[in-house]
């Protein structure tokens, strides 16, 4: 099992741990935040598109297929209670690929990890709650 933790700063800034990595994630300052980082649905797109290039990397690899340049470029819109979310994940490579080689790389994208958790209907989610006290500085 995988770890990631968050720790509130100041406002909506949080300081997210994963393994050794430390990164600041934040709202924009449109929805309160001071934008000091990605926001949240901006690291899940970010997941995807590092996701998807990393599998078709790997495959290719084993295939021993020169892809060139990977990019990969994620749209997305949120969700709301009457829509999922949507994402579009377009892939752009600097190699030309017969039409079998492209499907085939179109087909292991959708088999990332993180394509495949965001299409999975029955995801789930333990969320749980615990106490801990503030700690105050005492001068």
């Amino acid at each position: 099992m995988k770890r990631v933790v968050t720790r509130r700063r100041e406002g909506y800034q949080h300081e997210v741990e994963i393994r050794e990595h430390r990164l600041i994630v934040d709202e924009p300052e449109d929805e309160g935040g001071t934008d000091q980082g990605p926001a949240p649905s901006e690291l899940l797109a970010a997941s995807l598109a590092t996701c998807t290039a990393i599998t078709i990397e790997m495959y290719a690899n084993r295939k021993e297929w020169g892809l060139g340049t990977v990019q990969v470029e994620v749209e997305y819109t949120h969700g709301t209670s009457d829509q999922p979310p949507t994402f579009d994940v377009m892939i752009t490579l600097g190699a030309e690929l017969s039409e079998e080689s492209r499907q085939r790389i179109l087909a292991i994208a959708g088999k990332c990890p993180v394509h495949r958790a965001l299409k999975h209907q029955e995801v789930v989610i333990n969320d749980s709650l615990d106490f801990i006290e503030d700690v105050e500085d005492e001068d």
